[in-house]
């Protein structure tokens, strides 16, 4: 064995799947599967970009999603707090087929979950939740709670924001909560959506409708726990009207498809992302606001680099050293900083109620949207 996975959602599972197509055996630990496919549609949606699908596709994981479910991002538009503040990104201006694709995060589990029980190089332990790690100078052992010992070069944390692999390897991790759920639902629109997803910036939050197959589109509204209570709280039509109120009636009427639901929202930056013998990929290297719909893309984008620097290790046999493990991290540690900083930053920003914060952080969006420069360089760093 060469690597042991401890988590198997949605970058656990691709971390396993990338070790195991560069030839290395892969044994997962995973406490439960995905759950069975929902009648209807899911309430949690992803938007994978471009390079994240690409990552899926290599796998083979990609086709095997029902096409019809998928829906291309090809504009989006982003509202400030004011009338008029507004920068707009557009897929064929920005040199992409798509910005993103929404994708159900439970078909994408399940799609990834086939293809790791398919998969020649990784063992599937379900069932299996770890109890102690110990770490010498030539492997990682990890101990289960049914008493299997298993032994690995190398251990990857992908188990999570609370991720048991950070804390048994002793790694500190920068917290900060928002005091804030992400509020999500599904609904039927009046008006086509033609393919854009769009953001308000708003005093009682951040509100999101991505688009969906058919008129259909996917709220995510990151509130405050008070407003977040309160939207839990109400009946599916006055849900509706709320969210078609908030929305400046862009869409038209709104009907409920899914019905709310909601998670809490949290900043989680782990002190390092490496230990001898040990890595940390996904949200339990870094857990971030999901206003720019970029943390599980940040987490694919580990797998990758992860990977890659596994397989040009050149003479090096032994894949949990620790020169090893810090050439992934240099890799990593800039692309996640200017995440955390642009997700943290506008967060922030737009819940600041000080003198004269809203008139410069709406001006900043417009001019932000005059620039063709800048909106390239944004749009082309997301679809990474």
């Amino acid at each position: 064995m060469d690597a042991i996975v401890v988590g198997a959602g949605l970058v656990g599972a691709a971390a396993a799947l990338a070790l195991g197509d560069a030839g290395l055996q892969v044994t997962v630990v995973e406490a439960a599967p995905p759950p069975p496919a929902p009648v209807g549609w899911d309430s949690r949606m992803y938007a994978i970009s471009p390079g994240s699908r690409e990552l899926l596709q290599s796998f083979g994981v990609w086709q095997q999603l029902d096409a019809a479910r998928i829906e291309p991002v090809l504009g989006m538009e982003v509202h400030g707090d004011r009338p008029g503040a507004r920068i707009d990104f557009d897929a064929l201006a920005s040199g992409v087929p798509a910005l993103a694709y929404i994708v159900e995060g439970g078909a994408l589990a399940r799609a990834l979950w086939a293809r790791l029980a398919a998969a020649e190089h990784v063992e599937l332990r379900i069932g299996a939740r770890p109890q102690s790690l110990a770490i010498d100078a030539a492997d990682a052992t990890l101990q289960l709670g049914d008493g299997t010992i298993l032994k690995a070069p190398l251990v990857i944390g992908a188990d999570g924001a609370d991720s048991w692999v950070r804390q048994a390897g002793g790694i500190a991790v920068r917290s900060r909560g928002y005091a804030q759920r992400a509020v999500v639902a599904n609904f039927r629109t009046a008006l086509g959506h033609g393919g854009v997803a769009r953001q308000w910036f708003r005093a009682d939050g951040v509100l999101a409708l991505l688009p969906l197959p058919g008129s259909m589109v996917s709220m995510v509204w990151s509130a405050d726990e008070t407003h977040a209570d309160a939207l839990l709280d109400m009946d599916a039509a006055t849900l509706a009207q709320a969210v078609r109120e908030a929305s400046a009636e862009s869409l038209g009427a709104l009907e409920v498809v899914t019905p709310a639901a909601a998670f809490p929202l949290q900043l989680r930056v782990a002190a390092s992302f490496v230990r001898p013998r040990l890595a940390l990929v996904g949200d339990a290297a870094h857990n971030l606001h999901p206003l720019a719909g970029q943390g599980v893309n940040l987490g694919f984008r580990d797998v990758r680099a992860l990977a890659q620097t596994l397989a040009a290790r050149g003479p090096e046999r032994d894949v949990g050293v620790l020169p090893l493990l810090r050439r992934f991290e240099r890799s990593r540690r800039e692309d996640v900083a200017a995440m955390v900083a642009a997700t943290d930053g506008l967060h922030r920003l737009f819940s600041s109620r000080l003198p004269g914060v809203a008139a410069l952080r709406n001006a900043g969006l417009s001019l932000a949207g005059r620039l063709p420069g800048l909106k390239s360089l944004l749009a082309q760093h997301a679809a990474a």
